[in-house]
Parts: C-alpha cells; sequence; structure tokens
C-alpha cells in the first residue's frame, strides 16, 4: 500500500509539472510561476491529492533538489573564485543581509514582538530564495548583466551567513525550552552547540580536501561511470545527513561540500552527472513551495497576510535599491538587484522550524511567517516579469533618447556600418592600408571604449538614412555592412539599393541562406562574405600544420576550398527553395572536391612550393 502512495504522489508531481509548465511558459510566466502554481493547485488545502495537513510531505519530498543545487552552485565557486569576488559578495552581500535583517527587527519590534524573537525574524526574512533567482536569471539570460551578477553575489553571501544564522539560534532559545536535538547531542548544553556546528563544517572541509577525491580516483579507475554518479548521490546524502544530525540546513553543508570539492579534477565529471538529477528535482521543489501553502492561515487573515507579503517585499526591495544606490550602481541594473531579491527563501523554512523547536517563535507565528514566506516566493516570478517588460524596456528607450548621435565632421570614400567584433577587423584591415573610412556604431558603450584606443568613430545608427546622408554617402563610393542583426542588413541593403543605386555595397552574411537573401536584393555573390568562413579556414590551416602538413600544401588546400565554395554557392544559388536539387549538386560536389584534393597530393613540390616553408621559419 505504501509503496503504491508512493506512485501515485510521483505521478501526480510529474504530471501537475508536464501540463502547467508549459501553459505558464506559454504565457511568458516562466518555468518557476508554472511549477509553483502547479504545487499550489495539488497541495493539501486545495485538491488535497498529496501532502499533510502542512503540506510537510511536499516539502520532504523535493527537499533534495535544493541540496544539489547548492552543492552544483558551489562547484561553480573555486576558493580563488571567491576570493577575487570578495568585493561584492562580502560587500554588497553583507550590507543586505545586515541592513535588510535590521530593518525587518524594526518593524518586528514595532508589531509587538519581543527582542529575541524579532532578531530571529531579521535574520529569517533577510534571506532570498536562491533557487528560484537563479533558475529564472539563467532562464532570462539575465546572469550575465550586472544585476545578475550582483544578485548572484548577494545570493552566495546570504548562503554562507546562514552558518553563523544557525549557530546564533541557540543563543537566542527561551531559558525554559527544551531545545529537540538528535541522537548523542541531546545530552549537550547550549554553548556546545556552535563548536559542533563548526566541527561538521570542518568535518566536511578536511573531507572533501583529502578524502573524497582519493575515492572518486579508486571508482574512476573502474570505467563505470555510473559508480561515480552513486558516489557523487552518495556525498551529497552523508553530507545532508550529516548537517541534519546537528541541526544544520543540509543544503548549507552541501554548498560548503561543492566549494571545497571546486577545485577537484572530478568537478566536471560531478556537474554532468548531477545535471539531470538537479533540474527534475529543483522542479519538484518549486512545486513543493506552491504545496506548502497553507490556504486555512491566509483564508483566516487574508488582509493581514497579503500586507505583510507586500510590505516584506517593498521592505527588502527598497532596503537593497537604497544600498545599490550608495554603491554607485545605476540603471536597469540596480532595479534588477532590488527585484531579484525582495522574496523570502528556502532557507526561511530550515530557519522556522529550528525557531518552533527552540521555542524562539511560537508556532502561530511561525505558521504566519511560513505563509508570508511561500507567497513570497510564489510573487517573485512575477516581479521578474515587470522588470523585464516595464522597467528594462523604459531605461533602453532613456539611454538612446539621452544621446543624440555624433556630429559627422568629415566625409571618407568608404563608409563601414558597424565596428563591433566583425567590423572592427575589415575597418583596421583598410586603415592600416591608408583607407579613409567613416564609421557608424549604435552601442554608444562600444563608442566611447573604441575613442579611449584612438579610433575615430561616429555613434549612430547606420540604418537612419539622415545620419547616412551626414556621413557623405552621396559622394562615397562604398558602403560596408558589418552589423550582425540580420533584419537590420537587408532593410539597409534594400533602402540604399533604392536611393543610391550605383553605389557598390559590401555585406556581412549569417550564413548560407542569409548570403542568398542579400543576393536577392541586389547584391553581387563575391560581394557577400560569410561571416564565420574566414577564420573556420584560418583554423583549419593551422591544423593542418600542426599535424604536420607541409606550408604549401596547406596554403594550396585553402585556396582550392575558397574556390571550390564559391563555384558550389554560385551553382546552389539558382535551386536553394528545391530541395532534392539541392542536396544533389552537394553530393556531385563533394565527389569532385575529393578527386581535386587526390590529385593535390599526388602532385610532387616544386621549388616555389617549398618557398612557403622557407617563409613560414623566417616568420617563426
Amino acid at each position: 500500500m505504501h509503496a503504491s502512495h508512493f506512485f501515485i504522489s510521483a505521478f501526480i508531481y510529474l504530471g501537475a509539472a508536464v501540463l502547467l509548465v508549459p501553459i505558464a511558459h506559454r504565457l511568458g510566466l516562466g518555468s518557476v510561476l508554472g511549477y509553483l502554481i502547479g504545487g499550489a493547485l495539488i497541495g493539501p488545502f486545495v485538491l488535497g491529492w498529496v501532502g499533510g495537513a502542512q503540506g510537510e510531505e511536499a516539502m520532504h519530498f523535493a527537499e533534495f533538489g535544493v541540496v544539489i543545487m547548492l552543492f552544483m552552485i558551489g562547484l561553480e565557486l573555486e576558493p580563488a573564485r571567491l576570493w577575487r569576488m570578495r568585493g561584492p559578495i562580502f560587500g554588497l552581500g553583507g550590507m543586505q543581509v545586515v541592513f535588510t535583517a535590521l530593518a525587518v527587527m524594526g518593524v518586528a519590534l514595532a508589531c509587538g514582538l519581543g527582542t529575541k524573537p524579532a532578531i530571529a525574524t531579521g535574520m529569517i526574512l533577510a534571506l532570498s530564495s536562491t533557487a528560484i533567482v537563479i533558475q529564472t536569471l539563467q532562464e532570462k539570460a539575465l546572469m550575465r548583466t550586472d544585476g545578475g551578477a550582483d544578485s548572484f553575489a548577494v545570493l552566495l553571501f546570504q548562503d554562507i551567513s546562514v552558518i553563523p544564522m544557525l549557530a546564533v539560534f541557540p543563543l537566542l532559545a527561551a531559558s525554559v525550552a527544551k531545545v529537540e536535538h538528535h541522537g548523542w547531542l541531546q545530552e549537550l548544553p547550549h554553548w556546545a552547540q556552535p563548536l559542533i556546528t563548526l566541527g561538521a563544517v570542518a568535518v566536511i572541509v578536511i573531507g572533501g580536501r583529502f578524502i573524497v577525491p582519493r575515492g572518486f580516483n579508486i571508482l574512476a579507475k573502474t570505467g563505470l561511470r555510473e559508480l561515480l554518479t552513486a558516489a557523487a548521490l552518495l556525498l551529497i546524502v552523508g553530507v545532508a545527513l550529516l548537517m541534519t544530525q546537528v541541526g544544520l540546513s543540509p543544503a548549507l553543508g552541501a554548498f560548503v561540500a561543492g566549494v571545497v570539492l571546486a577545485g577537484s579534477h572530478y568537478r566536471h565529471e560531478l556537474e554532468s552527472n548531477l545535471e539531470p538529477f538537479k533540474g527534475l528535482l529543483l522542479g519538484l521543489f518549486f512545486l513543493a513551495v506552491g504545496a506548502s501553502l497553507d490556504f486555512s492561515v491566509i483564508a483566516g487573515k487574508p488582509v493581514l497576510v497579503a500586507s505583510l507579503v507586500v510590505a516584506l517585499i517593498a521592505l527588502k526591495a527598497a532596503v537593497m535599491f537604497v544600498i545599490a544606490t550608495l554603491l554607485k550602481i545605476r540603471g536597469s541594473h540596480r532595479w534588477l538587484l532590488s527585484l531579484a531579491l525582495a522574496q523570502g527563501g528556502e532557507f526561511a523554512f530550515a530557519l522556522l522550524s529550528m525557531a518552533i523547536q527552540q521555542e524562539i517563535l511560537d508556532p502561530e507565528t511561525s505558521k504566519l511567517l511560513v505563509a508570508v514566506v511561500a507567497l513570497s516566493m510564489a510573487v517573485a516570478p512575477l516581479l521578474f516579469i515587470i522588470y523585464e517588460r516595464l522597467i528594462a524596456p523604459r531605461y533602453t528607450a532613456v539611454i538612446k533618447e539621452q544621446r543624440a548621435p555624433d556630429r559627422i565632421d568629415e566625409h571618407a570614400p568608404v563608409i563601414l556600418a558597424g565596428f563591433g567584433r566583425f567590423g572592427n577587423f575589415v575597418g583596421r584591415v583598410m586603415m592600416s592600408q591608408g583607407v579613409k573610412v567613416t564609421v557608424l556604431e549604435s552601442d554608444p558603450d562600444h563608442v566611447d571604449m573604441l575613442r579611449k584606443f584612438g579610433f575615430k568613430v561616429f555613434y549612430g545608427d547606420a540604418t537612419r538614412l539622415d545620419l547616412l546622408h551626414a556621413a557623405g554617402i552621396e559622394q562615397a563610393c562604398m558602403l560596408i555592412i558589418a552589423l550582425a542583426d540580420q533584419a537590420k542588413v537587408a532593410q539597409l541593403i534594400a533602402d540604399v539599393r533604392e536611393r543610391f543605386p550605383k553605389l557598390r555595397i559590401l555585406a556581412r552574411a549569417h550564413d548560407y541562406d542569409h548570403r542568398v537573401e542579400l543576393i536577392n536584393l541586389g547584391l553581387a555573390a563575391e560581394d557577400t562574405v560569410h561571416e564565420q568562413m574566414g577564420s573556420a579556414q584560418e583554423l583549419a590551416v593551422r591544423a593542418l600544420r600542426a599535424l604536420g602538413q607541409p606550408a604549401y600544401a596547406t596554403e594550396r588546400a585553402a585556396r582550392r576550398w575558397r574556390r571550390y565554395d564559391d563555384e558550389t554557392f554560385h551553382l546552389l544559388i539558382p535551386v536553394h527553395e528545391d530541395e532534392d536539387a539541392y542536396a544533389s549538386i552537394v553530393r556531385e560536389r563533394r565527389v569532385e572536391l575529393t578527386q581535386l584534393f587526390e590529385r593535390d597530393i599526388a602532385e610532387l613540390p616544386t621549388d616555389n612550393d617549398q618557398a612557403w616553408e622557407i617563409g613560414r621559419a623566417e616568420e617563426t
């Protein structure tokens, strides 16, 4: 019966994820909100399909997802990297935790809580959801932005700060409290708890540094990958069990273990083995958070709960906004940082559980805080949507409006549109040959950087005809388009070709299909360049040389390949829409290419060919 109950629960959890997450994703709400809604629907307080009276079954079922996630975050953080990030981690993160805790504590005192419960409440609500924030930042491609990187640094400090918080909690316990310990710890006095905590962390650090790598080395020699996966899971479960026995969060222990193993040779092996488990179990964690919402508490005091959720989000966002302003974090990054960290966190549930055990908080207050934290986590994806749809576009528009295009005070025979990763090579080669080029670049930050290096670059959108007129396109003999945006390239070619039909246009093409599109717009095939062809060909030549091929052979092969590719491209243009004819030509050309290079290999080198080797030797 028990096995049947387990399979039913598993089916319900997975079914809710498969049904609701795609719907939420399609509506632009993100996967996290889909999981949370699904959990709320199947939880004990709506449909009642899973969980007990307080959703404990759901939380225990998913706790391992957060544990694995924290372990993998730790794997990304070598001690050296942590040291390099010490500024944002301990500066920005430290200020966020301290000032948010103090602000929440002040509100709690004003609401009538005692000093010790208020301190505990401040620490509990100062934390944010690492799981939700990291998942959403990665999903929305915001992790590598300044705001995303700062959010990650703050979350790291929060995870680290849980260690001293858990060590402080026994000191806040009521004098009459009977603290629940595990096993042999039940006889120890309160003052011994911090020592036990530090000892457990020391065991993880020492074991991860000296014992675990040797164990993985032994298992790796067996050649059985599943053993390494089992060992990784065993390690995480063992660390979680140790942390549980000393009253600490298992996720926190997993994070410490991950940091210790970040420098191990088996780091990438661990990541690849655990990635499937992390993704699935993390989704189940979000389902469990939704299922843990106690709607009886919410229904009993809806105004109070809603007010506390709004107050918590507003207070945490305001504190972070002020800190970001003081540290001169500007623009949309400041808003992203403030909104991303405005919710409660998963560690709050562990801290609340400990606060109840040690009678720091009464059960009613704890239930209320659980509801507030869970609802704030449920609201978190909506905050990201607000940022993405309302705040970020506004700041982008403001930046564009604040800086007007530069006044172009020179005319040159060549106009270069775009001076980014591709265009700067084109421009620098032409300038080195004494060709005068008027460069237009639409990224203001990039323009400022280029000017520091001595390049004369004009800020402006080259797709605007008025700027092209200002750049002297009527007198120019050539327009080179090195823009990355395919739609803009096509539009610019169409506009310029209509108004200046005699102007020669050379353009960067993203791929073969894009080249065909540009040719259909009126460009000659030789005036379109596949943006990756040159670099790929050069890398192939260097690879052949590294394998011992003579220089004359590799250079000749490169030239013949380029000629072959150009001929093939001209043959394919007329049949671009005919898949069968296209494939037939490709097959025939492959046979011809093989025969061509077989003849080339059979040829004996001449004196001129040997000159290539002399030239190469002089270069090196």
